[in-house]
């Protein structure tokens, strides 16, 4: 048996040369229930009671999708596409129809290389019919979800079969960018977005959002690889108390500096997803012919215990087999 001065330091060795725990969703739980609840605030008076109402579900549903990307046969998909994979400005050339992108790449090929542009659309459809039927829970339900996908796609590495640099030896990067950024320097974020807008073209415009991430998706990469190479290996990782354990991350002083010199990107893009997941959830109810929000029943406590449940047996149930952005 090792003793312990020693099998301490062989822990911290193998702590030290393991790459930061990478984060499989987008955003993390800070950004994607930052998002929700802040999308909350752009929408018009007819609207913003019956969601403000709501808050507290929207924001902690918002990661709903990640919990159940390892237990749902068919969710990881819907959080990514890879465009690098279809050649040059795919984000133009790819259907726009998911029928006839399944005639033309075949399912299994469009799974495995995710389908967030067209399952947004897809959601899209469900939550305008949902304000239709006037079903409260229904249309906060989709809306929470609606939102995590929209903020999917404005994440550039959700863009890129590279989408944890784990092809250009820069494994964790993941992680750097959507969530330990956001959780060091959202405090100093400016999220004023204005009023959400309605959205004529939704298709054009969440293609359009992923065509922007996979823009930036050179600068993530590249401007991690001059700072690791400018920076001491020593400087660029730290270690935090994290739960009941101590794991490796990203430096502070390396997250900043990165930050600089992506010149606010995250930022940028964050805001982005929080003014179009306003955007969206305000288009399907106009598109629904405006109904009126202001009677619909609020989540009773046997719904919300209903729904409590529904989040536990999904965690518990057996893992499925994950096609895609995995690790």
């Amino acid at each position: 048996m090792l003793r312990r001065p020693v099998f301490a330091g062989f822990l911290a060795l193998v702590l030290w040369l393991a790459p930061p725990r990478p984060d499989s969703r987008a955003w993390g739980f800070f950004g994607h229930r930052s998002i929700n609840r802040l999308a909350v605030f752009t929408l018009p008076p007819e609207m913003i009671g019956f969601y403000k109402s709501r808050i507290e579900y929207l924001t902690v549903q918002a990661t709903r999708p990640d919990s159940r990307r390892n237990v749902v046969a068919g969710e990881a998909p819907r959080h990514f596409i890879d465009l690098d994979v279809y050649g040059d400005s795919a984000a133009y050339k790819l259907p726009r129809n998911y029928a006839d992108a399944v005639a033309r790449f075949g399912e299994d090929s469009l799974q495995r290389h995710g389908i967030v542009p067209w399952h947004v659309v897809r959601m899209k459809n469900q939550l305008t019919e949902a304000f239709r039927s006037r079903d409260a829970e229904r249309i906060i339900s989709l809306s929470a979800d609606l939102g995590h996908y929209v903020a999917d796609a404005c994440v550039p590495l959700h863009t890129t079969h590279n989408y944890n640099g784990q092809f250009t030896g820069q494994r964790g990067i993941h992680g750097l960018w959507e969530s330990r950024l956001p959780e060091l320097l959202a405090q100093n974020y400016d999220f004023f977005t204005g009023p959400a807008p309605y959205l004529t073209k939704p298709t054009d415009v969440i293609w359009a959002t992923v065509a922007r991430s996979s823009a930036a998706v050179d600068s993530v990469l590249r401007f991690e690889r001059e700072l690791t190479q400018k920076m001491p290996e020593d400087h660029k990782y730290s270690f935090e108390e994290r739960g009941r354990g101590t794991v490796r991350v990203y430096s502070q002083e390396f997250s900043r500096e990165y930050h600089q010199r992506l010149n606010g990107q995250v930022e940028r893009q964050m805001r982005l997803a929080t003014r179009l997941v306003g955007a969206f959830w305000f288009t399907c109810w106009v598109d629904a012919g405006q109904p009126d929000l202001s009677n619909l029943p609020k989540l009773n406590e046997a719904q919300m215990r209903e729904l409590a449940l529904q989040d536990k047996q999904e965690q518990a149930a057996p893992a499925v087999e994950t096609r895609g952005h995995v690790d």
